[in-house]
């Protein structure tokens, strides 16, 4: 006598709810990889871009104008806005990162759920430490470093996050100007410059905003009062 060997609660040859999961998953998967949205700038929706093997839901920031293939982005849990996605795309380093510069040839489109298996939160891993992306927000560094070229001294004043690259270099020429021929006489025994740096998102309490302040006489406030 023949027996029939069935799994168990499912018909012949049917799948389990988990397993009917994982294979709509997949087509989905399959869909968006070959059926990009192209992306056009402009749009306030999230774009799939490519880091590595990986593909990352990112948002896009506008008004940048570091150039025309290079953009600003801000990686996102691929489940956002879900309930408990903030909390796991923190543990995989998704919140930690502010606004990074992108360059547009990454971009594989706008973002579809059915990239979500190609993150790295979907394979358990956290974000790498280097995503190959700069930061784009910046700040000014206003220092005060001694004149005997052992290059101890300490930070005047901190500017930013500069959300735009030509705020930055307007501000630090007006710094410029302004401490043209006085860079020693401003701090005794100091000599003051100003420089570029990646804004520091854990010590945002440091900065002034540069939006809110004239820098030039936010500068001339601190120098007094340092010389005081």
């Amino acid at each position: 006598m023949k027996r029939l060997f069935r799994r168990c609660g499912h018909a012949p040859g049917a799948l389990s709810p988990e397993d009917q999961a994982v294979v709509d998953q997949f087509r989905a998967m399959l869909t968006a990889l070959r059926n990009p949205k192209p992306w056009t700038p402009g749009r306030a929706q999230d774009i799939a871009v490519r880091i590595g093997p990986f593909v990352e839901r990112a948002s896009t920031r506008p008004g940048d104008d570091h150039g025309p293939d290079v953009i600003s982005v801000a990686l996102v849990h691929p489940y956002t806005p879900h309930a408990g996605a903030y909390r796991h795309g923190r543990q995989l380093g998704y919140t930690d990162r502010d606004w990074l510069r992108c360059e547009t040839t990454a971009i594989l489109g706008f973002w579809q759920p059915g990239y979500a298996m190609l993150t790295h939160a979907a394979a358990g891993l956290p974000l790498p430490d280097d995503v190959g992306m700069e930061p784009a927000h910046y700040a000014l560094y206003i220092e005060a470093r001694k004149r005997d070229d052992s290059r101890d001294g300490y930070t005047l004043l901190r500017l930013g996050p500069y959300t735009q690259t030509r705020h930055a270099q307007q501000d630090h020429d007006r710094l410029t100007a302004a401490m043209d021929g006085h860079e020693t006489a401003l701090v005794p025994a100091h000599r003051v410059s100003a420089r570029f740096g990646p804004f520091d998102v854990s010590d945002h309490q440091l900065f002034a905003d540069p939006y809110e302040v004239d820098a030039v006489a936010l500068l001339d406030a601190v120098v007094a009062g340092a010389s005081a």
